[in-house]
């Protein structure tokens, strides 16, 4: 099981500053920077929409700040998470319609869609000065990938230092998801501490999820069964690029501890500043593969039916979500046909940015005796 960890306090202006720890304020040393977006896709994405309304507070996708919604000052394609996923429809004063990008092999709606698209729906109705802290949402029905999806937000209440929201997710009249957000003004404090990231290797270091999938499928003694499988991953069009640092072994079948690293950030570019937005995109890439950690130690099983229950996470610290940030995944407990898991998003210096948890269910049955391989 994961070992235990050492809990570091740092000075206040590391974390709380405006744009992270400051080297020397970091609790760990900084990686290498990251790699040049030579991966960017290819084409530009299609936008769906436009929440830059001017008479909108806090808008989070601003009218002006770049002179193509679909390139970056440096050249690269802006991302489909800013362009098309969460770039939600205004219909009316707190009412928003999203559509979908990538559909997950289950065919249900991916959950870190929805979480990202009402996440945006709240900070929409916010003023600029605050910035969202937490999020609890339910998974309460499950999403219809035909249809696009109804953000319908309830403003809870606006104090002095916080505002609250509360956003339900409607397809064919029903709520799929109920969300509570809550946002913050900016407030120092002398009262720091966080974990210690743990030690991995530098993302430059480690092979894409592609490139893993492609060293897989040279395997001569891979049965054709797995070869389509993983084809079929190879070809989605997802919005994040992932580089896992101890990917399990599937195929074999071999059961591992409940844990899972893996470096992680969004396609394309989105640029410094905006916070709001970064939080939405971390709310959508915190759900991919989050849940499948609390199956690692019985991999012996086969998954008939897997789907969130519900998802929460807590925001620390300023992030870049278009930079590698490593995605530290662990289950304390499964039972009950369901499966706890807690996750948290470091920065490359070592600054604890986000925090997740979720449960899940799950229903399993045997894998047929025999190697796949």
């Amino acid at each position: 099981m994961a070992a235990k960890r050492r809990v570091v306090a740092f000075r206040l202006g590391g974390a709380g500053s405006e744009d992270g720890a400051s080297q020397s304020d970091s609790p760990a040393s900084e990686h290498r920077s990251p790699g040049d977006r030579s991966d960017s896709p290819a084409s530009e994405p299609r936008a769906l929409g436009d929440c830059s309304d001017s008479s909108t507070s806090g808008a989070i996708f601003p009218g002006g700040g770049w002179t193509s919604p679909n390139s970056s000052p440096n050249g690269d394609l802006r991302s489909v998470l800013v362009t098309s996923v969460l770039n939600l429809e205004r219909l009316e004063v707190d009412l928003y319609r999203g559509t979908h990008h990538w559909i997950p092999r289950s065919r249900m709606l991916f959950g870190g869609q929805i979480v990202g698209q009402a996440l945006v729906a709240a900070a929409m109705s916010v003023s600029d000065n605050v910035f969202a802290h937490s999020l609890h949402c339910y998974f309460v029905r499950a999403g219809d990938p035909n249809v696009p999806v109804l953000y319908q937000v309830d403003r809870i209440r606006d104090g002095k230092s916080f505002s609250v929201r509360s956003v339900k997710a409607i397809q064919h009249g029903h709520p799929i998801l109920i969300c509570q957000t809550s946002f913050q003004k900016k407030m120092e404090s002398p009262i720091q501490h966080q974990f210690t990231m743990p030690v991995v290797p530098a993302p430059e270091t480690v092979m894409t999820q592609g490139e893993l999938i492609e060293k897989y499928l040279r395997d001569p003694d891979l049965t054709e069964n797995h070869k389509v499988g993983l084809t079929k991953i190879l070809a989605e069009e997802i919005p994040i690029e992932i580089k896992p640092i101890n990917p399990p072994d599937y195929y074999r079948r071999i059961p591992m501890e409940p844990l899972q690293r893996f470096w992680v950030r969004a396609r394309g570019y989105i640029g410094e500043g905006n916070m709001k937005l970064h939080c939405c995109v971390a709310a959508y890439i915190s759900d991919y593969s989050f849940l499948r950690t609390a199956l690692l130690p019985h991999l012996q099983y086969r998954v008939k039916f897997m789907a969130s229950l519900d998802h929460s996470m807590w925001f620390h610290a300023p992030f870049r979500s278009d930079e590698w940030m490593l995605y530290e995944c662990e289950s304390p407990w499964s039972g009950g046909c369901r499966g706890l898991v807690q996750g948290r998003l470091w920065k490359q210096n070592g600054v604890l940015a986000v925090s997740c948890a979720q449960e899940g269910v799950f229903y399993v049955k045997p894998t047929p005796n025999g190697s796949k391989l």
